[in-house]
């Protein structure tokens, strides 16, 4: 390929610039071989013309075409050269905000000034796993490709972090230590991994400083080795460091710092435990102020200092040792403000005794102050012969005290990494390790002394290394390919590194030159001027003789010799060693202890692992010098470094300013070329860059082919014939095994010849396109001409039709108009003479009606006043005959009285008497208040009648009179006849008129009542169907009140729930723990207790438990019931004092009457025992006695139930005449009555009291009556005569009888009074208890009045529907009540069941334990099988076992069972009969047996989990089992809350005897940990396929492949295996989610709980592929979406085939579907961006702009998203309030929830397969 075709016109070229390194032009004119001229046009139109020459001036760069700018890895670059580098970074940096770009095997991070949000822990997992090349550049990716290969090729590792001061370097290798610490975490509880973190705010504070160019600049290098054992998890760490920056403790340039310990120190020093140090502000201080300031914007120096001391207790460094190492940093301090001060001679000096600072120097490091004084203004020199002190001057003596703080923090810094090492070890063995090395980059500054010599010593080392081994991955990878290659030439350092360190080399000289006794800097130049002066890498300075300069790989660098020995040397006096040495503090006795003199100085390098022994010095004036141990120890890195696998990182500086993504191309450039970026370049570009696989090219280039070159099937034959066809020059490329390998600009030749194709296909369409777009347009007008045409002639035609509707409508409205006024004129004039007719008819008819009115009233009145003259006459008669009948009766009964007192002397009579006499007296009670009653209202209303009469009748003979008075015409008392005859017809109208109202009111009350009837049966019917929906919307509120008014709600309780799980998993991560040290006790590490329910407490005690239920409380329910029934319950609440104190009282007298009883029976059964023939007259008596008793007794039952009934009639008419009452005064006679009525019950009851003392006497004395007897017939039987002796005694036993008797009268008396004061208490009670009552319904009645009143103010249909409202408003409160009252009486109901029930099971054990004791006396031998019988006969769903079959049954049903073994059964079936053998327990009352069942039921579970911990069919099968068992425990705890959906039969079976809800706890929690066991052993399964199936497989067809695939994977990075990664397609992603849900499904696991598993694993495939989206250039592009978008529907679509697409799982995948729609969609104008914003809601702020600095276009003829439509998105997104972090947590786990959910099944019908080995479990 010539020039010619290269440089033709609109080719783009890069041209030196001297501001911006390189700037881009464009050929207008095509180049010809020859020509001296290049005519150029810049990107401004400025026209240019470039000078060419063959040898001074070369052709240009040529630009990579622009689909190829913003590539993650610079190699990928068709044109590799150093304006292609510096662009493609540049765009990646300010366009993209990609810090992170790839060359090669290198990492190129260039330092944003900013924090990002790329480091989190989920941006680790996204990098854990993945290939080098798979994701987009980082410092994980890197980190990742070393764990890797260390875990692959069992090799160690090294990262190579270097760079400028300021660059990012110890941020990267902080970053890379944290992925380490992340993905290797420590398997045991050490939390190495922790400590190795811990080290870094530890380092940086002791040995990282601010610098002109850094804040946080790290002022030495260092190597940190992090072990791993054969499980490649963190075991321990050690570091390594190198030349420390010493010279900053006691001198810092302007704007610069000391190190930040020293301000933290500060800054911290009003604590407490630092008041002795005596620290104050740094500002006080000369070795913290020569910087002139002393603070970092945005550095809180108190804050770090709590981070540091943190780290220090973190990494077990004691608090006493920290407060040591705060005392020697304290005295560096206070020796730098020590003054020194000179003498007059100038030749000595001395320190004032005063001088606090040295005071307090001494104090805290424990030394003697007058020795301290002493030397440090005088020195010890010693000669062979003596030894003599010799004085300083004040440079000297200033000189030794800061050589001395220098020496004091050298060693400081060393104790400390030594005990960090010692931290982090481990007596592990290490089975490999990586290291990362943070090491200072090339320097060059405008003075350079000894330091910068010697860290572009290291870099030179570090180059050498890593040119060699780029060049050894170009040689493997040309053989991996069977490439024939060539030897690469490469800038080879090793001539520059000899000038160094080869004898007689700069530092051999410089050690030699320390070695002489009065060698100074000038002579140590001048040896290098005469031995390196024809070196090619050696330069003297033409105006300097103490200086010299080195060409190093990077650039030339001119050091100035001045301190090079003092440097070298480090020379610390002797005598102030000693004097620290003889400290009283042990640690600072440690730092300068004799160890160290036998080992050279460390002040170079810290704790360095020589690998050969070092000879022992032959005394301490030969100690090695700092140029010699730092080379010693660079050579030892060297050594670790080419025995590891090296991974470089090269930190870029893009500006000196330290603004955020601001980037100046001169220093980049300098930096690029100084770190071997372009080296990197150079060596790929000699070779063949560019790469591309077989099937990548035919996808990308098959459009330059024919198709005659597509007839055969193989790839790699069609690629070699096409490349033949279009590149003439075979060198250009080569044919490897599975890649084409192009030289330089081949690919961007080949972009050229497809888009010129693409091109002249484009002009082709476009053509066509637009003649068929001419002739649809010119078809379309004509259509429209005709079509207008038409409609034109159609409207004449219309409006001509319509002109002639309109004459003839015209005309119509005149006839029409004129015939109405004629006919209105006619029906006035007539309606005008039928109203006057009218009026006249009436007045006539009105004339006559007045006369015949009057006539009518006289006559009423006449017909009333005769009427109440013979009414009067007839009443005066009657009253006469009732006296004289009231007086002979009287009479009567008075004679009849004297009578009665006569017969009622005698206790025969009184008791004939007594017999039915009560019942008399109630019922005639009970008539006289009927008849009172009545006879009061009749009263009442007779009075009320004449009252009126009388005052109208009065009324009207005062107006007659007046008239006769006034006139005495007789016409005129005609006329007032009349009128009063006309207002006694008035009068008579309106009692007619009351009646009739009367009448009409209690027909309206009547239909009322009917139309409350009939709302309160619509009311009922509007309560189930209240119920009903209710129902529906609790069920519905579900989903629609998490949308509407309990978003907050929901979310709060998902945040505790996921809080409370998360701590769950946090527990059963410990508990797993614990269980890998201590398996025995894991056991028993849980056994709760359980508690009896107080409900079922009765099943194991007698009836007392309960006192409360008997039978007469079940008798006054049962009344209580049928009086709320009839009464209603507002009435019946309104005396509930008075009916639970009578309630009382009837009890009362039900348990007297039971003692009666049981004393009867007693004396029975007594009397049945001694019963013999001398005593039948004395037995004929008793049971005659008790006869009486007995009837007696059942006469007071039957007198109880009358007084109940009277009770509840009390009742009644106290509701009625409450409800009925208008009026105080019937309130009064009401409650007039209930007294009464009450009083009437009070006696009954003393009366009854009463009869039972009788019968207590009479009882007593029966038993002491027979006791005497006895006696006497005793004693008979003694004598010989025994018939007088009998017969005389008969007088003295009645005598004694009489006295027994009346003594027993006397007792009963007391009684009687007793009783007497206390009814006399209760009733006071009872009257206070009336009077509330009464103030109660008095209220109630002003309430009711002022709601009639405000009724009557209403108008008819406002009153009918108030009053309905009321009674609707009544009607529900009663309602309530009665559910209430229901409720009550259910649970009354269920407790006496349950008592029943087991009152009967136990009769049936015993039954049966006696028939099995029988038949075992009998027949032993057949009792197994008629037990069986019987059990199987009634079976009630349990199983026994015996207690020491447990184990057995465990293992057997948990630790050996496989889900195919119950394959086949009832799915849960382990869980149900667990519950069946839990329910045996509860049923025999076994509380240990119960623990112990199911405590060995959980530990096994866990067991069995833990085992098979990786087996998803294993733990869903555990899953739904364990859920199952929870539910079971639900639904037979018999728990209202859980039995509404119950059969009766399974509520028969709910347990008894105890409450297992804390098991119930324990089980949820365990069912969550199988649940996140389920989740974390699935999507382990999925996550290897989702990036494969979701972003790389090819759904749609020739979608893929239309973008170059740039970067060269490493083949390091790649797998080894002959088949290549595993690729999965989405089909094989569905089909494992199908197995997923087919096997919960299968194991009966609840569909809620399926549908949450796939919503978590929807989540993860989401936010797995939209981090890999987010972290990949090469998949964010238009096909990208478009694919992606078909694999989400197809997801959809799986959703709705299984029916899980109301399980919330699709909206998980929202955000990749918006993120596969903003692929898709336009990027260009205002409106896009606005459309944008509006559309990808789902997801954040950061994630669409990263997305859309990542979209790369398809081919040139797409364009780029601009910055400023990324700027537009930006600002339109600023009030959106989103997190800062970029990708999605693929650890988030949505909080499980477990519905309740019963079961169907009935445990008796459960069938047990024989398979599973269980014969030992009984039915019972």
């Amino acid at each position: 390929m010539s020039v010619n075709e290269l440089y033709t016109k609109y080719t783009r070229v890069w041209i030196p610039d001297p501001v911006d390194v390189w700037k881009a032009a464009e050929i207008v004119k095509d180049y010809k071989e020859g020509d001296p001229v290049l005519q150029l046009k810049l990107e401004d139109e400025t026209p240019l013309e470039y000078p060419v020459g063959p040898k001074s001036n070369p052709l240009p760069f040529l630009r990579n075409p622009d689909i190829l700018v913003g590539e993650n890895d610079l190699t990928a670059l068709s044109y590799l050269h150093e304006p292609a580098v510096l662009h493609n970074l540049r765009v990646r940096f300010l366009e993209s905000n990609a810090i992170y770009t790839y060359c090669g095997i290198v990492l190129v991070a260039i330092n944003p000034y900013e924090q990002l949000q790329i480091y989190g822990e989920e941006v680790i997992n996204a990098y854990s796993g993945q290939n080098m090349g798979d994701m987009d550049p980082h410092i994980f990716a890197v980190a990742e490709e070393a764990y890797k290969q260390m875990a692959r090729d069992e090799k160690n590792q090294s990262i190579i972090v270097s760079g400028e001061s300021g660059a990012g370097k110890t941020v990267s290798a902080k970053y890379a230590m944290r992925f380490f610490a992340t993905v290797g975490g420590s398997a045991s509880d050490t939390n190495v991994e922790d400590k190795v973190l811990a080290s870094s705010p530890i380092m940086e504070a002791i040995g990282n400083a601010k610098t002109t160019r850094n804040d946080n600049s790290s002022r030495f290098g260092k190597y940190i080795q992090i072990g791993f054992n054969r499980h490649y998890h963190i075991i321990g760490a050690n570091m390594r460091t190198y030349l420390l920056e010493k010279s900053r403790v006691v001198f810092q340039a302007e704007d610069e710092r000391n190190y930040h310990i020293f301000y933290q120190l500060c800054a911290s020093a009003s604590l407490p435990e630092f008041k002795d140090l005596a620290l104050t502000s740094a500002e006080d201080f000369t070795y913290t102020s020569l910087g002139e300031n002393i603070f970092i914007e945005g550095v809180n120096d108190a804050e770090d200092f709590k981070k540091t001391r943190e780290a220090f207790t973190l990494l077990g460094i004691k608090e006493s040792s920290q407060n040591s190492i705060f005392k020697v940093i304290a005295s560096i301090l206070h020796l730098g403000n020590v003054e020194i001060c000179s003498d007059r001679d100038g030749e000595s000096c001395h320190i004032s005794r005063k001088d606090v600072h040295l005071q307090h120097f001494c104090r805290l490091l424990g030394v003697e102050l007058q020795q301290m004084e002493h030397w440090l203004c005088h020195r010890k020199l010693a000669t062979t012969s003596e030894t003599y002190v010799k004085t300083m001057s004040t440079k000297q003596a200033t000189n030794a005290r800061d050589a001395l703080a220098k020496h004091i923090y050298a060693r400081m810094f060393d104790w400390i990494v030594e005990h960090i090492n010692l931290s982090l070890q481990t007596s592990t063995k290490q089975h490999s390790f990586i290291g990362v090395l943070d090491i200072y980059g090339f320097e060059t500054f405008e003075v350079n002394s000894f330091e910068q010599f010697c860290i572009n010593y290291a870099n030179e080392k570090l180059q050498q290394q890593f040119n060699s081994h780029v060049f050894k991955l170009e040689q493997e990878e040309y053989m991996k390919e069977q490439i024939p290659w060539t030897l690469i030439d490469f800038a080879d350092n090793q001539p520059c590194i000899d000038l160094i360190e080869a004898r007689l080399g700069i530092l051999d000289l410089l050690d030699e030159e320390c070695k002489v006794p009065k060698g100074t800097d000038q002579n140590w130049a001048q040896k290098l001027y005469n031995k390196h002066s024809s070196s090619a890498h050696f330069q003297k300075p033409r105006m300097s003789n103490i200086s010299f300069i080195i060409i190093h790989f990077a650039d030339k660098v001119e050091y100035q010799c001045d301190g090079f020995l003092e440097k070298n040397r480090d020379t610390v006096y002797e005598e102030q060693i000693n004097i620290l040495k003889a400290s009283q503090f042990q640690l600072v006795a440690d730092l300068f202890s004799d160890k160290d003199d036998v080992a050279p100085a460390k002040s170079a390098r810290v704790n360095v692992r020589a690998l050969k022994t070092v000879p022992k010095a032959p005394n301490k004036e030969h100690r090695k010098t700092v140029g010699h141990q730092f080379r010693t120890s660079l050579h030892l890195l060297m050594d670790t470094l080419n025995a590891t696998t090296p991974h470089y990182v090269r930190c870029i500086k893009p500006n000196d300013f330290k603004e955020a993504f601001s980037f100046d191309s001169r220093r980049a450039v300098q930096q690029l070329r100084a770190c071997g970026v372009l080296e990197t370049i150079r060596i790929s570009a000699a070779g063949y860059p560019s790469r591309w696989t077989y099937p990548d090219f035919f996808n990308r280039y098959r459009v330059l082919m024919k198709k005659s070159d597509m007839t055969t099937a193989d790839k790699k034959l069609v690629c070699k014939n096409l490349l033949e066809t279009l590149i003439k020059e075979p060198d250009m490329f080569q044919f490897g095994k599975t890649k084409i390998f192009f030289r330089a600009g081949q690919v961007a030749y080949l972009e050229k010849l497809r888009t010129d194709k693409f091109r002249s296909a484009c002009i082709k369409i476009q053509k066509t396109v637009r003649g068929w777009l001419q002739r649809i347009r010119y078809r379309k007008i004509r259509k429209m001409a005709i079509t207008l045409q038409r409609y034109g002639r159609g409207y004449m035609a219309r409006r001509y039709a319509e002109f002639l509707r309109q004459t003839r409508a015209a005309i119509i409205c005149q006839k029409q108009y004129r015939m109405v006024r004629e006919r209105r004129e006619f029906l006035r004039v007539r309606r005008a003479v039928v109203t006057i007719q009218a009026y006249a008819k009436g007045m006539f008819t009105r004339r006559i009606y007045q006369e015949f009115l009057l006539h009518h009233k006289a006559m009423i009145i006449q017909k009333n006043v005769r009427g109440w003259m013979q009414r009067k006459q007839f009443r005066r008669a009657r009253n006469a005959a009732i006296t004289i009948q009231c007086a002979f009766r009287r009479m009567h009964a008075k004679r009849q009285l004297k009578q009665l007192k006569i017969e009622a002397r005698s206790a025969e009579h009184l008791k004939k008497l007594n017999t039915g006499m009560e019942n008399k007296i109630v019922q005639l009670q009970r008539k006289m208040d009927d008849q009172s009653k009545e006879l009061r209202t009749q009263n009442e209303q007779l009075q009320t009648v004449n009252t009126s009469l009388g005052s109208e009748v009065n009324k009207l003979q005062k107006q007659l009179e007046l008239l006769r008075s006034q006139q005495e015409d007789g016409g005129q008392v005609r006329s007032l006849e009349e009128e009063l005859e006309h207002l006694r017809k008035e009068l008579e109208e309106a009692h007619a008129l009351r009646n009739k109202m009367e009448e009409e009111h209690i027909s309206e009350k009547m239909d009322l009542t009917q139309r409350v009837d009939e709302l309160e049966r619509e009311n009922s019917l509007l309560k189930s169907e209240k119920e009903e929906m209710n129902q529906r919307i609790l069920q519905h509120s579900k989903s629609t009140e998490e949308e509407v008014s309990s978003v907050s709600l929901q979310s709060e309780l998902d945040k505790e729930r996921e809080r409370y799980q998360n701590l769950l998993k946090e527990f059963s991560r410990l508990e797993q723990r614990y269980d890998n040290l201590k398996e025995e006790m894991s056991l028993n590490k849980f056994q709760p207790g359980h508690r009896r329910n107080p409900s079922n407490q009765s099943s194991l005690e007698s009836d007392s438990n309960y006192p409360s239920v008997s039978t007469s409380e079940i008798g006054d329910t049962e009344d209580s019931i049928q009086l709320v029934d009839e009464m209603g319950i507002d009435k019946a609440a309104m005396d509930i004092s008075l009916f639970m104190k009578l309630q009382k009282r009837v009890r009362e007298l039900e348990q007297e009457r039971k003692k009666l009883q049981l004393t009867v029976e007693k004396m029975e059964e007594l009397a049945k025992r001694k019963g013999s023939e001398s005593r039948l007259s004395t037995s004929e008596q008793e049971t005659a006695d008790l006869a009486y008793n007995n009837l007696k007794r059942q006469e007071l039952e039957s007198e109880n139930k009358k007084l109940k009934n009277d009770l509840n009639e009390l009742r009644k008419t106290v509701a009625e005449r409450a409800s009925q009452n208008s009026s105080s005064n019937e309130l009064q006679d009401s409650y007039n009555l209930l007294l009464s009525q009450l009083k009437s019950a009070n006696e009954e009851l003393d009366a009854r009291k009463e009869e039972v003392l009788i019968l207590r006497t009479q009882i007593v004395s029966a038993a002491q009556l027979q006791e005497k007897t006895e006696n006497i017939l005793n004693l008979n039987t003694t004598e010989t005569d025994s018939t007088p002796v009998v017969n005389n005694s008969t007088e003295p036993v009645d005598k004694e009888e009489a006295l027994k008797a009346y003594h027993g009268l006397c007792e009963s008396k007391k009684l009687l009074e007793a009783q007497l004061q206390t009814q006399s208490r209760q009733h006071k009670d009872e009257l206070e208890a009336l009077h509330t009552q009464i103030e109660l319904l008095k209220g109630d009645i002003e309430d009711k009045q002022e709601k009639l009143s405000y009724m009557m103010s209403l108008s008819p249909e406002a009153q009918v529907e108030y009053s309905v409202q009321q009674e609707i408003t009544r009607l529900t409160n009663d309602n309530l009540d009665l559910k209430e009252l229901v409720e009550k009486l259910e649970k009354n109901e269920r407790k006496l069941k349950k008592q029943l029930k087991i009152y009967m099971k136990k009769v049936q054990e015993l039954e049966a334990a006696q028939a099995a004791a029988q038949s075992s006396r009998s027949k032993p031998e057949l009792i197994r099988q008629v037990t069986v019988q019987r059990k199987e006969k009634d079976f009630e769903g349990m199983l026994e076992y015996n207690k020491e079959d447990e184990a057995l049954l465990v293992k057997t049903l948990i630790n050996d069972i496989r889900p195919n073994n119950v394959s086949g059964t009832v799915p849960c079936l382990p869980a149900y009969i667990l519950f069946m053998c839990i329910r045996h327990a509860d049923y025999i009352n076994d509380d240990q047996k119960v623990e112990s069942l199911l405590t060995s039921t959980i530990n096994a579970i866990k067991k069995v989990l833990k085992k098979n911990n990786d087996d998803f069919e294993m733990t869903s099968f555990w899953l739904a089992n364990t859920s199952r068992l929870l539910h079971c425990l639900k639904q037979y705890s018999g728990e209202e809350a859980f039995m509404t959906q119950n059969t009766p039969k399974q509520n028969e079976h709910c347990l008894k005897n105890f409450d297992l809800a804390e098991y119930r706890q324990v089980l949820s929690d365990l069912s969550i940990q199988i649940y996140q066991q389920l989740i974390k052993v699935a999507e382990g399964i999925i996550q290897p396929m989702i990036v494969s199936a979701m972003l790389e497989s090819e759904s749609i067809p020739s979608l893929a492949g239309v973008k170059p695939m740039g970067y060269r994977n490493r083949s390091s990075s790649m797998d080894t295996d002959a088949d290549g990664p595993t690729s999965y397609t989405l089909q094989a992603l569905i089909k494992q989610l199908g197995q997923f849900h087919n096997i919960m499904r299968d194991h009966g696991l609840d569909p809620e709980i399926i549908g949450q598993v796939v919503r978590q694993l929807f989540h993860c495939i989401n936010a797995v592929t939209l981090n890999n989206l987010l972290l990949r250039k090469d998949v964010c592009s238009w096909s990208t979406g478009m694919q992606l978008r078909y694999n989400t529907s197809q997801l959809e679509e799986w959703l709705r085939g299984n029916n899980l697409y109301q399980s919330k799982a699709a909206a998980t995948l929202e955000p990749i579907i918006q993120a596969a729609q903003l692929l898709q969609v336009k990027k260009k104008t205002s409106q896009d961006a606005e459309a944008i914003c509006t559309l990808c809601t789902a997801l954040t702020m950061q994630q669409i702009v990263k997305i859309l600095n990542l979209y790369t276009p398809l081919n040139e003829f797409e364009e780029r998203v601009t910055v400023s439509f990324i700027r537009n998105i930006q600002n339109r997104l600023q009030e959106r309030n989103d997190p800062p972090q970029l990708l999605l947590d693929t650890k988030h786990t949505f909080p499980v929830l477990f519905p309740y959910s019963p079961s169907a099944l009935s445990l008796e019908m459960l069938h047990i397969p024989a398979s599973l080995n269980i014969d030992f479990l009984v039915r019972v």
